[in-house]
């Protein structure tokens, strides 16, 4: 199965999907619309840059900080929240799941992703 099948089989996500780094593919299962989903993606790839960007600077001020490269992010919001690890998106119906449960998955499903793609 692939990952996007997983997250959806965990209590509380709505959709899950990958996209790519370049910004010109993406793909998504679950209770989003097609246009939903696209934005969606634009988002995770352009908040992902900012975080590898951040990440960077916070580098230069700081060498070994252990925040370099950074493997992911999440927003978390009163109701939904939405979780990037490498180049793979749920979003997460927070009443209804774990946002712990969640990131561990993610965090053991995608530990041998290279951090260098972006």
């Amino acid at each position: 199965m692939s990952i996007v099948t997983d997250l959806l089989a965990k209590p509380g996500v709505v959709a899950a999907g990958e996209y790519a780094y370049r910004g010109d593919r993406f793909s998504y299962r679950g209770a989003l619309t097609e246009d939903h989903a696209r934005m969606a993606s634009i988002m995770c790839r352009a908040t992902t840059m900012g975080a590898n960007m951040e990440g960077r600077m916070l580098a230069a001020f700081q060498p070994g900080n252990g925040l370099q490269p950074p493997r992911g992010w999440l927003v978390h919001g009163p109701a939904y929240t939405v979780c990037v690890m490498a180049n793979v998106f749920c979003l997460l119906e927070n009443t209804k799941g774990s946002i712990n449960d969640v990131v561990g998955f993610m965090r053991q499903a995608l530990a041998n992703v290279p951090a260098d793609l972006i």
